[in-house]
Order: structure tokens, then C-alpha cells, then sequence
């Protein structure tokens, strides 16, 4: 798994618990406090002992940790516009997370984002399948489909459940009122300053 992942853990972290709980896990974890290379690959088995180490320095359940890192993603500024090319609002946004994969993969060729299929829709409700390498997926999905929803300014809630068997998640949708608030907005580009040439 490409260390983005991991270097996103890791961000998450130091963000909203600061660098001395960063080392704790670091630690807990077997890896160095410097932490991780963005664009190196690691073993699928190193996120686990991160994920686990983060939840026992925590005390805090996996899926709900992983929702919380699943909505800071949104912070990043290069995760929120690969997000918000999905559609003008919400609903468009939720329609279009079946090519979140191959939108991942234009960014960066051989980048290992969870599959997400829309297998179910009617009156504002959204069942999502989610697979992928690492169990828990689901949950980041949640979160990050919770952030995503305040930054279009929709209402909606959200929750994750895993199914047995095949390493599949699902993550239900139900929105209810997609112009709750106002929208943060979309530019495609950064607003010029005045002057500029």
C-alpha cells in the first residue's frame, strides 16, 4: 500500500492529538517517529499495526477512529477537489463515487483506493458496497462522506455496517435535505489575487 495512506494516519494524528501521542503510536507500532514516505510502498500488515496501535493509544473503537480519519481527508485540499469533480451538489457527488477508484488512479496510476459501488437508491436513500484491502474502509467512507456532505451543505445521515463474508462493507445513505446550508463552494482553479497579472 502506497505510504499516503499511512502518511495520512499519521496526519490525522499529529493534527488533532499533536506529535507526543504521534510518537506513542509510532512506537506501539514498531515504525520510526519520522513516519512515512508518501509515495514508497509499505505491507498491508504495517497500516493494520498502525491502525491498532492509534486505537489502543486512543482507547478509542477501530470504526469509530476510522470515520474521524475518514472525514479529515476532506482538510486536505487535494483530496476535497478529487472529491468535489463528482457532481455540482450532494446527490450528484453520491452518484458519481462508483469512479472514485478510476478518478484515484488518473491522480496517481497504481494507487489502491476502495471500490465503491451505488447497489441501491430510492427517496434520498444510498446503499453503498465498499471493498478493499484493509477491513474498515466502510467506516472512512462514513466519515468522509459525513464531510463531504457538510461541505456541499446538505443534510444527510450516514452509517456503516459490515457484512459477512467477501471483505465487503456497506455504508447507507439517507439525505435529507441536500441544501441545508450553504455550500462551501468549487473553483477549479485558486481565486487571483487583485494586481496579479
Amino acid at each position: 500500500m502506497y505510504g499516503l495512506i499511512n502518511k495520512s494516519v499519521q496526519a490525522f494524528l499529529r493534527d488533532n492529538y499533536g506529535s507526543a501521542l504521534w510518537a506513542q503510536v509510532a512506537h506501539r507500532a514498531g515504525i520510526g517517529v519520522e513516519g512515512f514516505e508518501a509515495m514508497l510502498r509499505y505491507d498491508d500488515s504495517l497500516t493494520e499495526h498502525l491502525i491498532d496501535a492509534a486505537c489502543a493509544v486512543l482507547d478509542r473503537p477501530r470504526n469509530a477512529l476510522l470515520e474521524d480519519i475518514g472525514a479529515h481527508l476532506v482538510t486536505f485540499d487535494t483530496v476535497r477537489r478529487l472529491l468535489r469533480f463528482g457532481g455540482v451538489d450532494y446527490c450528484e457527488f453520491l452518484f458519481s463515487l462508483n469512479e472514485l477508484q478510476d478518478r484515484g488512479r488518473m491522480a496517481l496510476g497504481d494507487l489502491e483506493l476502495p471500490s465503491l459501488f451505488l447497489i441501491r437508491q430510492c427517496g434520498g436513500r444510498f446503499l453503498f458496497e465498499v471493498r478493499g484491502a484493509i477491513c474498515g474502509w466502510g467506516a472512512v467512507t462514513a466519515g468522509l462522506l459525513r464531510a463531504m456532505a457538510d461541505d456541499y451543505g446538505a443534510l444527510a445521515l450516514i452509517e456503516d455496517q459490515e457484512l459477512a463474508g467477501h471483505g465487503a462493507e456497506r455504508v447507507q445513505v439517507l439525505l435529507l435535505d441536500p441544501e441545508f446550508n450553504t455550500d462551501r463552494g468549487f473553483a477549479l482553479t485558486a481565486p487571483r489575487s487583485r494586481g496579479a497579472a
